[in-house]
C-alpha cells in the first residue's frame, strides 16, 4: 500500500520536481495550475518520468491515462484526486489579485468557471457573481442559466432526487425570499429582473422579492429604491429592516398601497403613525391591527374620531401594552371590541377573566376558542353556556380539559368532530376514530399531530428513495 502524506505537505517537502496531471482540465486551466505550482517550485507535466512525485487524477481517464496511472502506482507514486487538488488551490487563491486580474481583462469565461467552484469562499463567490455580465438580449442564455444553477446549488440544499429544482426559476425566488446574507441579496440585484407567478395569478419580480426580505442592508435598500418602481416601493414600505428615513420618503409617494404596507411595518414612528390615521379605512384598519400600541398611540386614535367598528379592531391587536389592555377593557358600549379582545390570544389571563365577568353573552364563543383562557373558565363555559357554537369552539381549543373534549366527542355531532379533528390535544384513541372518517380529511390535515406524522412518512419515503 502506497503511503500518502497530505497534498500540501507533499508540495512543501519537494522542490524542482514534477506533478503528473492525468485527465481533462477541471475548474482550473493548465496555465492557472502551473502558476500555482510555481509557488512551491514544482512543475506540471503530462509525462511519467523520474521527477514525478505525485499524480493528480481527474474522475474520468482515457485508456492511455489509466495505463499511465497504473504504472505510477507500480512505482509507488502517490495519487491524489483532482477535486482535492482543486480544493487546495482554491484555498490559496489571493482574492484581491484574482479580482484585479479579472477586472482588467473582463475574463467572463473565467468567471463562469470560478462560479462553478464550490471550494471558493462565500466572499469571493459573491464578488465574482457581481462581476458576471448577464445576456439581457437573450431570453434563455446557456451561460446565464449555468450561473443561476451554480448560485442555487451553493445556497439551496435539496435532496438527491430533487436536483431539477436547481434548474427552476421558482427556486431563485425562494433564494431571494430566504437569503439571510445582505451581500448575497446585493449580488442578486445584479441578476436580470425575472418575474414569477405567485399562486397562479399575481406576477412578482425578483427585485420586489428582495425588497421584502428582512435581511436587506441599507445599501441594498438604497439600490432598490433607486430603481424607482412602485412595486419595489410598496415592498420596501412593509419591510421592518428599512430605515426610518427611507420609510418617511416612501410616505411622500402618496400611494394607497404604500400606505397600507407602512401601516403593517412596526418600525414607523409617531409622525408616520398619525399621518396614516388620516388615510382610507383599510389603511387605518391595518394600522390598528399591526402596530405596537401604547397609551400615547391610543390617545392619537381616540382623537381621530373613528367609527366604533373600526376602533374595535384594536381588540385584535397582538401588540398591546398592559396599560392599553386595561384602557380597552374599561370602554363602554362597544360589544365588537369585547369580541375581538376575547379572541386575542396575547391578552393576559387576568384581562380575559375580567372580560368574562362583564357577563356579555356575545363574547362567550370567542372566549371558548381562546387557548389563553384558564381551564377553569373553559369548564364553566362548558357547564353553563354549552350551546352548539360554544361546543364547537371548545372542541377546537387545545386548552380545553381532556375530559371535556372526550364528552364533546361522545355527542357524535359532525360539526364538533370537525373541530376536534384539528385539535392537537385530543387523546390518541379519539384521533384514531376520527382518522377513518373521510369527511374530516381537511381538518385532520391541520392537526399538529397529523402534520408531524405526515412529515415523518414523507421523510422516510424520501430517504428510502435515496437508498434505493
Amino acid at each position: 500500500m502506497n503511503r500518502k502524506i497530505p497534498l500540501k505537505e507533499l508540495f512543501e517537502s519537494h522542490k524542482n520536481r514534477n506533478i503528473l496531471l492525468l485527465g481533462r482540465e477541471g475548474l482550473f486551466t493548465d496555465e492557472e495550475i502551473a502558476r500555482f505550482l510555481k509557488k512551491y517550485q514544482l512543475f506540471a507535466t503530462k509525462n511519467l518520468d523520474d521527477d514525478v512525485v505525485a499524480t493528480i487524477e481527474a474522475r474520468q481517464l482515457n485508456p492511455i491515462e489509466e495505463e499511465i496511472s497504473y504504472l505510477a502506482y507500480e512505482k509507488k507514486i502517490p495519487s491524489y484526486k483532482q477535486e482535492h487538488f482543486e480544493a487546495l488551490l482554491s484555498e490559496e487563491i489571493n482574492d484581491n489579485e484574482l479580482l484585479m486580474a479579472i477586472k482588467l481583462t473582463n475574463d467572463q469565461p473565467r468567471i463562469q468557471r470560478l462560479l462553478s467552484n464550490t471550494h471558493l469562499s462565500e466572499s469571493l463567490f459573491l464578488k465574482l457573481l457581481m462581476l458576471y455580465q448577464w445576456h439581457d438580449e437573450e431570453e434563455d442564455n446557456t451561460h446565464d442559466r449555468d450561473v443561476i444553477v451554480h448560485t442555487l446549488r451553493r445556497y439551496i440544499p435539496i435532496g438527491i432526487n430533487e436536483e431539477d429544482l436547481h434548474y427552476s426559476y421558482v427556486t431563485l425566488r425562494r433564494l431571494a425570499t430566504e437569503a439571510t446574507h445582505p451581500q448575497l441579496l446585493l449580488a442578486l440585484l445584479s441578476f436580470p429582473n425575472f418575474h414569477f407567478v405567485v399562486r397562479g395569478k399575481k406576477r412578482v419580480s425578483l427585485r420586489e422579492t428582495i425588497a421584502k426580505n428582512r435581511a436587506i442592508s441599507e445599501e441594498v435598500a438604497k439600490r432598490l429604491y433607486a430603481f424607482k418602481e412602485v412595486e419595489i416601493y410598496r415592498a420596501l414600505a412593509g419591510n421592518s429592516a428599512v430605515s426610518l428615513s427611507m420609510l418617511a420618503q416612501l410616505l411622500k409617494k402618496e400611494d394607497s398601497l404604500i400606505y397600507r404596507a407602512l401601516a403593517t411595518n412596526p418600525q414607523i414612528d409617531e409622525h408616520i403613525f398619525t399621518r396614516l390615521l388620516q388615510e382610507e379605512e383599510r389603511t387605518v384598519e391595518l394600522l390598528l391591527l399591526h402596530q405596537p400600541m401604547d397609551k400615547a398611540r391610543l390617545k392619537s386614535i381616540e382623537k381621530a374620531n373613528l367609527s366604533k367598528e373600526i376602533f374595535a379592531i384594536l381588540g385584535a391587536n397582538e401588540h398591546l401594552t398592559k396599560e392599553v389592555e386595561i384602557e380597552l377593557l374599561s370602554i363602554q358600549n362597544n360589544p365588537l371590541l369585547l369580541v375581538y379582545l376575547a379572541q386575542n390570544q396575547t391578552l393576559s389571563q387576568s384581562s380575559l377573566l375580567k372580560l368574562y365577568e362583564k357577563k356579555e353573552p356575545s363574547i362567550n364563543e370567542a372566549l371558548a376558542s381562546n387557548v389563553n383562557v384558564p381551564s377553569r373558565l373553559l369548564e364553566e363555559l362548558y357547564i353553563t353556556e354549552c350551546s352548539q357554537s360554544i361546543s364547537e369552539a371548545l372542541a377546537q381549543n387545545a386548552s380545553t380539559p381532556k375530559k371535556i373534549l372526550r364528552a364533546l366527542f361522545e355527542k357524535g355531532s359532525l360539526a364538533i368532530h370537525q373541530a376536534l379533528a384539528s385539535n392537537g390535544a385530543i387523546d390518541a384513541d379519539i384521533l384514531d376514530v376520527l382518522k377513518i372518517d373521510t369527511r374530516l380529511q381537511s381538518q385532520l390535515a391541520q392537526n399538529p399531530i397529523m402534520k408531524q406524522w405526515y412529515a415523518s412518512v414523507h421523510n422516510y419515503d424520501k430517504n428510502a428513495g435515496q437508498l434505493s
